[in-house]
């Protein structure tokens, strides 16, 4: 049987797959290269999560690679009409990320009802200045995104005494339907945007939406960035129709120094790093290489996306 081609686009660091030596021909590209190597791969690697040369490069007819495994979370970077179409497995790193991203927000919770960003500002102004702080527990989160990621944050702020509410793509057990997700987030203390990024979803935080929420309601964007109208969200914080945000994903990125965002008050800024914890390279290279045993194997993949739908479907 001939050694299966894997095509890695790469990114630095690059994955650690030694315990594929002999049984893979591992072949790296970068941006450039991509389109002219793809019908030669039987695998595709995308290392580099950011990148969106896929969707350009991915061929039409004739040869492909038959599997597609993106080192993130979010799969919009690659879905073009062509690989929805063909007959190529994409699969994600579902499961890596769950715990990291739950703790980062309830960080960023704890973070802003204790206004933490004041007291070290303060710090630096050696300014002593005694202040009332707001009690986490027996506030309401709503979770939008009922994904591992949704759910984990949500098991996450019970363990704080908040009690959440998710709202999915459609209702089911433990999950609201999205007809629900205005009066949910109108009685919210945390709006907390984990949905993936669909033609559903994109833009669903605009003006009426922040509108929608309480004028002491804080709203934190793990998913994707092109989920929030961060005009709509900047304009809603100068105007106080919400007390604060933080978004850690943007609809550009990186955020260049000129962008507006950094100076909207109330705002934390933080550069996609919600997930990335001490380790979390070599999780995800040890993950590609435990699926890519399975596909040689001919056993099923796990974390197998629905193109369509552009997210893993729900166990």
């Amino acid at each position: 049987m001939t050694t299966p081609t894997l095509l890695v686009l790469d990114a630095d660091p690059l994955p650690r797959l030694g315990r594929l030596t002999g049984r893979a021909r591992i072949e790296h590209t970068d941006e450039a290269a991509l389109a002219e190597r793809l019908p030669h791969a039987d695998v595709l690697l995308v290392w580099d999560f950011t990148s969106r040369a896929v969707r350009s490069a991915w061929p039409g007819e004739g040869p492909r690679p038959r599997w597609v495994h993106t080192a993130s979370a979010g799969v919009d970077h690659l879905m073009c009409p062509e690989l929805v179409a063909s007959d190529t497995v994409v699969t994600n790193a579902r499961g890596i990320f769950d715990q990291p991203i739950a703790e980062y927000v309830a960080a960023l919770v704890l973070t802003m009802a204790k206004d933490l960003p004041r007291t070290l500002e303060l710090q630096r102004e050696r300014t002593w200045r005694h202040r009332e702080t707001q009690r986490v527990a027996g506030t309401r989160a709503c979770i939008v995104g009922s994904g591992p990621i949704g759910r984990t944050i949500a098991r996450t702020l019970q363990a704080l005494d908040v009690t959440p509410a998710i709202v999915g793509r459609a209702a089911g057990t433990g999950v609201h339907g999205p007809e629900e997700l205005d009066r949910l987030i109108a009685r919210a203390d945390w709006v907390i945007a984990a949905a993936p990024l669909t033609d559903q979803t994109y833009g669903m935080f605009d003006a009426r939406r922040f509108g929608v929420m309480q004028p002491s309601a804080r709203f934190i964007n793990i998913g994707r960035g092109p989920l929030v109208v961060e005009d709509a969200l900047a304009e809603a914080l100068a105007k106080r129709w919400i007390a604060g945000a933080a978004l850690d994903v943007f609809e550009h990125e990186p955020l260049t120094p000129d962008s507006p965002l950094w100076d909207v008050p109330g705002l934390i800024v933080s550069p996609h790093m919600s997930g990335d914890t001490i380790g979390w390279r070599d999780q995800l290279g040890l993950q590609f290489v435990e699926l890519y045993e399975r596909w040689a194997a001919g056993r099923p993949l796990l974390n197998v996306v629905d193109k369509k739908r552009g997210y893993v479907p729900g166990r």
